[in-house]
C-alpha cells in the first residue's frame, strides 16, 4: 500500500478548508432565494432549529469519526468504516462517500466554469452591453438552450473556462493537503469574505435607486428578506421545514465524505469540537450574514418582489443579478467581483470534492498520487463531458444532482449519525470527540445525536421522497400522488433519454465504485492480517 503521510500544517488551515468546502454557491444564491420564498422569519426559525439538531451534530460526528479513523491509517469513508465496524460489509457502507463527491464534482466544476466565465465577461463589458438579454446569454453560455450548444471555446462560451478550471483543480489537488487545498483556502476564504463585505456595503448604501419607485428601497429589500410574516402559519407548512433542513444539510457539506476525510489527517490531540463549531460558524456567517444581506435586497431594490420569487438558484444568480448590476452605479466592477466571489466559493468546494476520491484510490488500490490524480481526472472528465454535452435545460446536471447530490447525501448522513450513536456508541464517541478539546459539547447533544437527529433525518427524507419522487401534495385531507418529473423522465409515458442516460451513468459509477471497494477490501484484509501477526 502507498503510505500517505499528509497532515494539516495548522488548525486555521483545516478550519478554512472545511469552511471552504461548505461555503459555495448555495450561500449566496440558494439560501437567500429559499428564505425569501418561504416567508423570512418562519424560514429562519426552521433553519436554525435544523442547524442545531442536524447540521452541528453531524459535523461533530464527521469530525470525530474522521480523526478516529485516521489513527488506523485510513482517510476515505470506506476505509474508516472498515476500521470502525470490523465487518466484511462495513466498507460497503462507505461507498457513497466516494460516489457522492466524485459525481457532484462532475457537474459542480461545470458551474464553477460559469462563475469564472461570467466574471471575465462582466470585466470585459459583455454583460453590460445595451440590450443584452440575460436569459439568452445564459442559455447560450451554459448550453441550457440546446445539447452541444456550449461546445465552443470563445470568450462568450463556457469551454475555455471549463478547461482552465479543470486544470486548476487538478493542479492544486495534486499538490496535496498542505501545499494544495490548505494553501488555496488560506487565501481564497479571506479574499471571498473581503469581496462579500465590499459588495454588502455597496448594497446597503444604495438607498432608493429609482426615485419613481420609492417602495423599492434598501429597508424594504431587507424587510422582504427578513420580516417574520405569519410565523405560526409558516411553521405548520411541512414544505418549509423540508426546505430549511435541506438548506442546512447541503450548506454545511455534511454527508459528502469531505469532512470525514479532512478530519482523518488530524493528529490525536487536535481539537475537533471547537474546530468543527468554528468551521460551521464561518459558513453560517457567509450564508446568513453575507449572502442573506446581499442577493435578495439588491434584486428587490431594482426589480421588486416579482423579479425574485420563483427564480431558482441559477435564475437568481445568472439572470437576475447581472441585470441588477447593469442598473447599479459602477455595476461593471461590482458584477466582476461578485462573480469572482462565486468562483472563489466554488473552487474551495470543488477541491474538497476531489480529496475523498484521491484518498480512497491511494489507500484502496495502493497507487501513488500521480496515478490516483490521473485516474480520478479521467473518470471525472468523462462525467463532466457528459454534462457539458447534454446541457439542454440542464437536464443531465439536474438529474445527477437530484439522485446523487440529494438522495444519496441523505442516506450517507443517516449512516454516519447511526454509526456514531449506535455502533461506536455515544459514550465512547463522546470520549473520542473530547480528546484534546478546548470546550465540551453540552450533554444534551448525546440525546440529540442518538435519537433526535436520526429521527429528524428519516422524517425529512420521507417527506422529501414523498414530495420530490411521488409528488405528494402534503394535503392530509385530500392527498394526491402524482409522480414528479424525476420519475416521469425515467418510467413515464414520455421518458427523457438524457435523464435515463444520466441515471445509467450513476448506475455504472456505482458498480465501478463497488468493484473498487471490493478490491480495496482485499488489500485492507491483508494489512489487518500483517498487523495482527506483528502484534
Amino acid at each position: 500500500m502507498a503510505k500517505i503521510q499528509e497532515a494539516w500544517s495548522s488548525r486555521l488551515g483545516v478550519i478554512l478548508a472545511v469552511a471552504g468546502s461548505a461555503v459555495g454557491l448555495g450561500n449566496f444564491l440558494r439560501f437567500p432565494g429559499q428564505a425569501a420564498q418561504y416567508g423570512g422569519g418562519a424560514f429562519m426559525i426552521a433553519y436554525f432549529v435544523s442547524l442545531l439538531i442536524v447540521g452541528i451534530p453531524i459535523c461533530w460526528t464527521e469530525w470525530t469519526l474522521g480523526r478516529y479513523g485516521g489513527r488506523f491509517g485510513f482517510h476515505s469513508t470506506s476505509g474508516i468504516f472498515h476500521a470502525l465496524l470490523r465487518k466484511p460489509w462495513g466498507k460497503y457502507l462507505g461507498v457513497i462517500g466516494f460516489i457522492v463527491p466524485v459525481m457532484i464534482y462532475m457537474y459542480y466544476v461545470y458551474i464553477e466554469a460559469w462563475c469564472l466565465g461570467y466574471a471575465v465577461n462582466a470585466l470585459s463589458g459583455r454583460l453590460n452591453e445595451p440590450g443584452v438579454n440575460y436569459s439568452e446569454f445564459f442559455g447560450r453560455f451554459t448550453g441550457a438552450s440546446g445539447d452541444g450548444v456550449a461546445l465552443h471555446f470563445g470568450l462568450g462560451d463556457v469551454g475555455i473556462f471549463l478547461v482552465i478550471v479543470y486544470l486548476l483543480n487538478f493542479f492544486f489537488i495534486y499538490r496535496g493537503i498542505t501545499k494544495g487545498i490548505e494553501t488555496v483556502c488560506k487565501y481564497a476564504m479571506p479574499a471571498l469574505i473581503a469581496i462579500a463585505l465590499i459588495i454588502l456595503v455597496r448594497v446597503l448604501t444604495l438607498g432608493t435607486p429609482d426615485a419613481t419607485k420609492p417602495d423599492q428601497n434598501v429597508m424594504a429589500g431587507l424587510g422582504f428578506m427578513w420580516n417574520p410574516g405569519d410565523i405560526a402559519t409558516g411553521l405548520k407548512n411541512p414544505q418549509l421545514w423540508l426546505a430549511a433542513a435541506g438548506q442546512i444539510f447541503f450548506s454545511l457539506s455534511v454527508g459528502f465524505g469531505v469532512i470525514i476525510t479532512y478530519a482523518s489527517y488530524l493528529r490525536k490531540k487536535d481539537d475537533v469540537v471547537l474546530s468543527g463549531l468554528t468551521a460551521s460558524a464561518t459558513n453560517e456567517f457567509c450564508e446568513v450574514g453575507l449572502g442573506g444581506l446581499i442577493t435578495v435586497p439588491a434584486a428587490f431594490m431594482f426589480l421588486g418582489a416579482a423579479g425574485i420569487v420563483g427564480q431558482g438558484t441559477f435564475g437568481l444568480g445568472f439572470n437576475v443579478l447581472p441585470e441588477v448590476f447593469a442598473r447599479m452605479p459602477a455595476g461593471q466592477m461590482f458584477a466582476s467581483i461578485f462573480f469572482l466571489l462565486l468562483f472563489l466559493a466554488a473552487i474551495t468546494s470543488s477541491l474538497s470534492m476531489l480529496q475523498p476520491g484521491i484518498a480512497f484510490l491511494e489507500e484502496g488500490l495502493g497507487i501513488e498520487r500521480k496515478a490516483s490524480v490521473a485516474l480520478l481526472g479521467l473518470v471525472t472528465a468523462i462525467g463532466t463531458m457528459f454534462v457539458w454535452y447534454f446541457s439542454a435545460d440542464l437536464k443531465a446536471l439536474d438529474t445527477i444532482d437530484f439522485w446523487v447530490g440529494t438522495v444519496m447525501l441523505f442516506v450517507q448522513a443517516t449512516i454516519l449519525i447511526i454509526i456514531f450513536g449506535w455502533v461506536v456508541g455515544v459514550e465512547k464517541g463522546w470520549k473520542i470527540a473530547h480528546e484534546g478539546a478546548e470546550m465540551r459539547i453540552p450533554d444534551i447533544f448525546k440525546v440529540i445525536i442518538k435519537y433526535i437527529t436520526p429521527a429528524f433525518l428519516v422524517a425529512i427524507f420521507v417527506m422529501f421522497t414523498l414530495k420530490n419522487v411521488f409528488g405528494w401534495n402534503f394535503s392530509l385531507g385530500a392527498a394526491e400522488f402524482n409522480p414528479t418529473g424525476y420519475v416521469q423522465d425515467l418510467v413515464g409515458e414520455k421518458p427523457n433519454h438524457v435523464a435515463r442516460l444520466s441515471v445509467g451513468l450513476i448506475v455504472i459509477m456505482t458498480i465501478f465504485s463497488l468493484l473498487l471497494v471490493n478490491i480495496a477490501g482485499k488489500v485492507w484484509a491483508k494489512r489487518d492480517i500483517i498487523e495482527k501477526e506483528n502484534h
